[in-house]
């Protein structure tokens, strides 16, 4: 990560100095391409800081209604219900441990497209699994594998860019649900699979003797507090049953969508309270306990997200983006993948705010529109595809995880498969 990190700077400098040194000032008091990415170094830094403090309050609510979810056994239901399919994809991990509830609540969460609600479920999920991790400061399997499926998970329900579409007047705000199913299948099944592949190349460096993390013992309570007995899992129908209902669920999302996006987070909270009522906890305090560690946790990451929310605006700024996407365009047109498209690509595994703007602004656009080939192509991108570095510094961040292992291949094949795979479904689609 520190060679990318510094990449990223060195080359957004270098492009900077030389556009600086060719300059010549059409305005006097003008400060030229350095003093941009001066600029943009300073908003950066400072935006992060309110985008960690905006966060604050979602994590405090949906770290919240984890703990309930905790307190009251429902991870330990979820898990045992998934077992078959966890177990085999995390053998390093129990099948009663507490992460495994809380990357399922992850997971859902991002198939929902709740966007930020699913950022604290994924720290629980990677505090769970640090308390097994017996080489602090390194990324284990099962972290590394967990990070690349967050980054490319299925999504049945883009909630965030359907409405924005509608927004933006399109006819049929919901018809990117198919486009953006495949997409992200076609993603999380490379994501697992370079992950799997991968490990064996960056093995974890041995600690024979190493003691277990003190926060195990804490996990271990809390699968013990749970009123649900620790058992090898429920019978194998029972986990059909449930897979089979959400596979039934997917054409529900693809007809009544943009109906069923308003409700999810109430329902949510509802939900998990209701479930904390039924199985009598003192809802309230635990909430609060839980809301406790996700406002400490909000304030943790600030200097994560420092560093790389400066290195993507100084790449930005620089000019080095621009001179990036000229020459690619004209290549990637001839594969259905427009210039006009093209910085969306580029820029979502960077920043999701600003490949978030590029979507506003194509769909937005007069000549283009949100239900052009351009239009479902930018908007299925933004559904299928994750903010990968973000999701890097947040989630590892979190932990103290600085030595990645093979995470940012995993998760880059992933990225780049979520974008070949959306720009032949869409050109099925909806043509080129």
């Amino acid at each position: 990560m520190s060679v990318i990190f510094f990449a990223i700077i060195l080359i957004a400098f270098v492009v900077a100095a030389f556009r600086q040194l060719t300059w010549t000032a059409s305005v006097a008091g003008e400060g030229g391409p350095m003093q941009d990415l001066a600029t943009a170094m300073i908003d950066a830094a400072t935006g992060s800081v309110t985008l960690a403090l905006g966060l604050v309050g979602v994590m405090a609510l949906f770290l919240g209604l984890m703990k309930v979810a905790e307190e009251g056994g429902l991870l330990l239901i979820i898990a045992r219900t998934v077992r078959p399919l966890m177990v085999r994809l995390f053998p390093e991990v129990p099948a009663d441990h507490p992460a495994m509830g809380a990357m399922i609540l992850n997971m859902a969460a991002n198939a929902l497209g709740l966007g930020n609600a699913a950022t604290p479920f994924g720290i629980r999920a990677m505090q769970q699994l640090d308390s097994l991790n017996r080489t602090p400061g390194t990324a284990s399997n099962a972290m590394v594998l967990f990070l690349a499926i967050n980054t490319s998970s299925v999504t049945l329900l883009p909630t965030g860019v359907i409405a924005l579409r509608a927004a933006a007047g399109s006819t049929d705000p919901a018809g990117i649900l198919p486009t953006t199913l495949f997409a992200t299948i076609c993603s999380t099944t490379v994501a697992i699979v370079m992950a799997k592949m991968c490990q064996r190349y960056w093995p974890v460096p041995t600690t024979k003797g190493a003691p277990i993390p003190n926060n195990e013992a804490r996990a271990e309570v809390s699968v013990a507090s749970s009123d649900v007995p620790i058992g090898e899992g429920y019978p194998q129908w029972v986990s059909v049953s449930v897979l089979a209902g959400i596979v039934a669920i997917i054409p529900l999302t693809v007809f009544y969508g943009r109906s069923i996006a308003p409700w999810i987070i109430p329902g949510l909270m509802v939900g998990l309270l209701g479930f904390g009522v039924l199985r009598r906890i003192n809802i309230y305090e635990a909430f609060v306990e839980g809301a406790t560690d996700g406002f400490q946790v909000a304030l943790k990451i600030i200097p994560y997200l420092v560093a790389i929310l400066v290195a993507v605006a100084m790449f930005r700024a620089s000019g080095a983006m621009d001179m990036l996407v000229r020459p690619l365009g004209q290549v990637t047109g001839l594969v259905g993948l427009p210039a006009e498209a093209l910085p969306m690509a580029l820029l979502r595994p960077l920043s999701g705010s600003g490949a978030y703007g590029i979507l506003a602004s194509i769909i937005q656009d007069p000549a283009i529109g949100p239900d052009s080939y351009v239009g479902y192509l930018v908007s299925t991108f933004q559904g299928s595809t994750e903010t990968t570095f973000y999701v890097l510094a947040v989630y590892f961040g979190a932990v103290g995880i600085r030595r990645i292992r093979h995470a940012l291949v995993a998760a880059l094949c992933a990225d780049i498969t979520g974008i070949v795979a959306a720009v032949f479904i869409v050109s099925w689609l909806y043509g080129a």
